[in-house]
């Protein structure tokens, strides 16, 4: 081979432009009721060690973080940064300012992209935190869900290792398991597959629970199935529970083949613990991604939509140009109802590779399921074999703690402010040289908590911190109004309401906010005082009549404690035009129809209502247009059933 001839990799930070729904500014009030993701009911032939995972470690709210529900369904141009690894077999291009997704997979050997990469990025309430969109391939940290990152740019620097191989490194501080998080990307030349190094570090004392599933989004179309080592899966619905199934005869239907499940549908196949994990997507030429991994990454799951007027639309709001999607997923435990501990000071790392196993398509879609996973085991041992990822994982544990080269994107500023309190406090942090927070990374969001920690006192702050340590920080701000509400937040996302609820009210007392009666209200509620509840959130309503997240919250309140003439009346007092689309039209509609004036809330139905941030699993349109349209069928637009 000839100088001009040899084989390269080129890693390129480029421009793309986008049609993106606006993602809106961060969600006001902090996060202190339940996570929206809550447990399956669990039945069967289902292992201890699943049970036990899914009985542990799951958090009681997501504070400190903020909702991102500040997006609607208007998409506009917007130029992203990309990075581009590509070598001549293989192009991968990632977008670190919305969590790093790998977006794009291209096979140039046959011009296929193996993921599913939509023309444009819609984001709906799919994630811990609300924004998410659809395609490409996602890292989950944190708890069950999509992660808290999802839709949040990350660190980002390009690093040359010893052999001269550059490599995307992207990471962030994990905010509610206090831990850091670390991917390296790179492409060697004429290498078949990329491989994505992670590292999962736990800088604490106390163990924490810890969840991490990789979730790659592939086309799903009538020619393709997926395949993984495993006679069984754990299949769980929306309506049913978990169980043990046959994925490729379950009920004489063989699930395997996206597009032959009727409803939305999640398998986690049963890999034994000795076989290589992986998974592919195999379309009708035998093309699609492959997911290996080392052996830390044990589960394997396909998740379906299903192919009734739900799974369909929600495809549709998902993906509004057009195009249909399965995710096949690869994580710590068998199923994602699960946590791991991961013990205190504890490292842990894998790596992934993805790539297209070519496999015989009339072998892979054999009707012989174990037929079609020997044939396919063959051509993924082809593709990698386990010597050579575990080449690949001592390869990158070796330069995991090299100091960036150059930085190409900067992510949120809380992992900076995390360094210098535990230096400050002389409690355990980890070595940053390879994941550096630097200072200039501290935006306003993190100026008045920085203020704190370097002695300059506390005024107000619109974002949120947890911990003893800053407890006891505002404990030293004396006659603080401001200081008292965010030690009643921490107090609150606790759980220990009745600390939370006198801190609430001796914040009052300096100074009436918005914030105080709403965290009072939230604190009556759920010890079931609903009458103070709601009067706590007309008070909040009416010193921030224009606050929309509140004012929804508050509705969506006065509904669920069966008081929709109080809900009508709010809206009134506040003086807010009742708007015809949204969220806040569809509680007017329901709260309507509670008082009986249902013609009222059908004409608001007909009218069209549009809730941008309809939660995954809910259908709560359908359910109020049966109730007010009686013997109607329910308009397409608003069928979302999962079931």
């Amino acid at each position: 081979m000839n100088e001009n001839s040899r084989a390269t990799t080129s890693v390129k930070v480029e421009q793309r432009t986008v049609m993106i729904s606006d993602p809106g500014p961060a969600n006001p009030l902090p996060m202190l009721g339940a996570v929206p993701e809550s447990p399956y009911k669990i039945t069967g032939d289902v292992p201890r060690e699943i049970l036990d995972g899914a009985a542990y470690g799951y958090p009681r709210s997501l504070y400190p973080y903020q909702l991102q529900d500040g997006y609607g369904r208007t998409r506009s141009e917007c130029s992203l940064q990309t990075v581009v690894l590509e070598n001549e077999r293989l192009r991968a291009v990632f977008l670190p300012g919305l969590g790093g997704r790998l977006w794009e997979l291209v096979d140039k050997g046959t011009g296929k992209n193996l993921l599913y990469t939509p023309s444009c990025i819609q984001l709906a309430n799919l994630a811990l935190r609300s924004a998410w969109f659809a395609g490409g391939i996602e890292w989950n940290i944190g708890t069950r869900g999509h992660s808290p990152t999802t839709c949040s740019p990350l660190h980002a620097s390009i690093l040359t290792n010893a052999d001269g191989q550059e490599v995307l490194r992207m990471w962030e501080f994990e905010r509610l398991r206090e831990v850091v998080f670390q991917i390296d990307a790179w492409l060697p030349p004429d290498s078949p597959v990329l491989y994505v190094a992670i590292r999962v570090r736990n800088p604490n004392h106390a163990d924490v629970p810890m969840y991490w599933w990789t979730n790659a989004a592939v086309p799903e179309n009538p020619g393709s199935r997926v395949v993984a080592p495993a006679d069984s899966a754990f299949a769980s619905s929306y309506t049913d529970g978990i169980s043990r199934v046959n994925p490729a005869d379950d009920g004489g239907v063989d699930c395997t083949w996206p597009v032959n499940n009727a409803r939305a549908r999640d398998f986690f196949f049963d890999i034994a613990p000795e076989t290589q994990p992986w998974i592919l997507h195999a379309d009708r030429d035998g093309d699609g991604l492959a997911m290996l991994s080392t052996g830390a990454l044990r589960g394997r799951k396909l998740f379906v939509w299903g192919q009734g007027r739900g799974g369909r639309h929600w495809q549709e709001w998902l993906s509004p140009d057009g195009g249909a999607y399965a995710e096949i997923q690869a994580g710590l435990a068998q199923t994602q109802f699960q946590h791991l501990v991961m013990p205190g000071g504890a490292e842990w790392s894998w790596v992934e590779a993805y790539g297209n196993a070519r496999v015989d398509p009339e072998s892979a879609h054999a009707s012989d399921w174990a037929a079609a996973v020997d044939h396919c085991s063959s051509r993924v041992r082809a593709l990698q074999d386990e010597d050579s990822l575990a080449a690949a994982h001592e390869a990158a544990s070796g330069w995991a703690d090299q100091h960036q080269q150059r930085s190409i994107a900067t992510g949120s500023g809380w992992g900076a402010v995390e360094s210098i309190r535990r230096r400050r406090r002389r409690t355990p942090w980890l070595e940053e040289s390879g994941t550096p927070f630097g200072k200039e990374s501290i935006t306003g969001d993190q100026r008045p908590w920085l203020d704190l920690l370097e002695g300059k006192g506390f005024v107000a702050a619109d974002t949120f911190v947890n911990g003893t340590d800053w407890a006891e920080l505002l404990e030293q701000c004396q006659h603080n109004a401001q200081a008292y509400l965010h030690r009643a937040f921490m107090k609150h996302a606790y759980g220990e309401l009745e600390n939370a609820r006198v801190l609430y009210l001796e914040s009052l007392k300096l100074q009436e906010t918005a914030q105080a009666h709403r965290g009072m209200a939230l604190a009556d509620l759920s010890e079931g005082r609903a009458g103070e509840g709601l009067e706590q959130y007309v008070a909040a309503c009416a010193l921030e009549p224009a606050n929309t997240a509140l004012l929804t919250e508050a509705l969506t309140a006065f509904l669920a404690a069966g008081n929709a003439q109080g809900a009508l009346d709010l809206l009134r007092q506040i003086g807010h035009p009742p708007t015809r689309s949204g969220r806040i039209g569809f509680l007017e509609a329901a709260a309507l129809a509670q008082v009986g004036k249902r013609e009222e809330a059908a004409a608001l139905l007909n009218s069209g209502v549009e809730v941008a941030d309809l939660r995954e699993g809910e259908n709560p349109i359908s359910d109020l247009w049966q109730q007010v349209c009686p013997g109607e069928d329910v308009p397409a637009r608003y069928q979302f059933s999962m079931a």
